[in-house]
C-alpha cells in the first residue's frame, strides 16, 4: 500500500465516524424498556450498547468472512494484504473515534475511562496500520473479537432490560464463555506468542507488541470479572463488575 492510500483511508474513517453518528441517532428513535426509560441514567448506556452491538455484528462477522474467504493472509500476518482487511481497519477505527467522542461529549469518562484507554490504543495501532500497510491481518485476528462481543452485548442488554426470561439469559450466558475463549481468549493468546517469537521489537513492532501485551491484561481482567458475575457471584468485591448506572460494563 503505497502513500496514495493515505487520504483515501482517512475520508474512509471518517465515513465510518459519520455512519456511526447516524446510528446513534436511529437509536434514539428506537423503543426502549420500561426498566430503561424508568432510569433516565441507562437512557445513553442503552443506546451506546446499540451503537456496540451493530458494530460487533458488522465487524466480526466482516473479519470472519474476510480470512474465511482468504485463509493465505493466515500464513503472512506481517505483511500480508486485503482490501476487504483495509476496509475493515478503516470501518472498525471510525466506530472506535466515535464511541470515544460518545463518551467523552455524554460525560461518561469517569465511569468508562478503561474503554477510553482501550480505544485510544485502537485507534493508534489502527492508524499505524493504515499508514504502514504492515500486521493488516493481525488487526483482522484481533477483530474476530467482536463475534464474541455480540454475545457479550446481548448478556448487558438483557441485564438492563430485566427480561423475565431465565432461560434466554443463561442460554446466552453459556454461549458467550464458549464464544470469549474461541474469539478472544484463543486469537489474542496466539497474536501474542507470535509477536513475542517472531516480531522485530522495535519500531512499530515494538508499539503493537506493547499494545497487545497491554491488551492481555484488560482482557484477563474483564474475563475474570465475567467469571465472577455469572458463574461466581459470591466472590464478587466491591464495585468489580457492578451492574449501576452510567457504567459500561465487559464490552469492547
Amino acid at each position: 500500500m503505497g502513500p496514495g492510500w493515505r487520504a483515501p483511508s482517512a475520508a474512509l474513517v471518517g465515513g465510518s465516524v459519520a455512519i456511526f453518528g447516524g446510528l446513534r441517532r436511529a437509536a434514539l428513535a428506537l423503543p426502549r424498556p420500561a426498566a430503561v426509560r424508568s432510569r433516565p441514567g441507562r437512557v445513553w448506556r442503552w443506546r451506546n450498547l446499540l451503537v456496540s452491538f451493530a458494530h460487533s455484528v458488522l465487524a466480526g462477522l466482516w473479519a470472519l468472512f474476510s480470512l474465511w474467504h482468504s485463509p493465505e493472509l493466515l500464513s503472512d500476518i506481517q505483511d500480508g494484504y486485503s482490501v476487504s482487511g483495509h476496509l475493515l481497519v478503516c470501518f472498525s477505527s471510525g466506530y472506535f473515534i466515535h464511541d470515544s467522542l460518545d463518551i467523552i461529549f455524554n460525560h461518561q469518562s469517569r465511569s468508562s475511562w478503561e474503554y477510553l484507554v482501550h480505544h485510544a490504543m485502537a485507534i493508534s495501532a489502527f492508524v499505524s496500520l493504515i499508514i504502514t500497510g504492515r500486521f493488516l491481518v493481525a488487526a483482522m485476528l484481533l477483530l474476530l473479537v467482536e463475534v464474541s462481543n455480540i454475545f457479550l452485548t446481548v448478556r448487558m442488554l438483557l441485564k438492563m432490560s430485566n427480561v423475565p426470561s431465565l432461560a434466554l439469559y443463561e442460554a446466552n450466558k453459556y454461549v458467550n464463555l464458549v464464544m470469549y475463549f474461541a474469539f478472544r481468549l484463543a486469537p489474542q493468546a496466539y497474536l501474542t506468542w507470535y509477536f513475542l517469537r517472531y516480531v522485530e521489537v522495535q519500531g512499530q513492532g515494538a508499539f503493537l507488541t506493547v499494545n497487545l501485551l497491554l491488551l492481555d491484561a484488560m482482557i484477563l481482567m474483564y474475563f475474570s470479572r465475567l467469571l465472577r458475575s455469572d458463574f461466581f457471584p459470591s466472590l464478587r468485591k466491591g464495585s468489580a463488575g457492578r451492574d449501576v448506572d452510567g457504567e459500561k460494563f465487559l464490552i469492547d
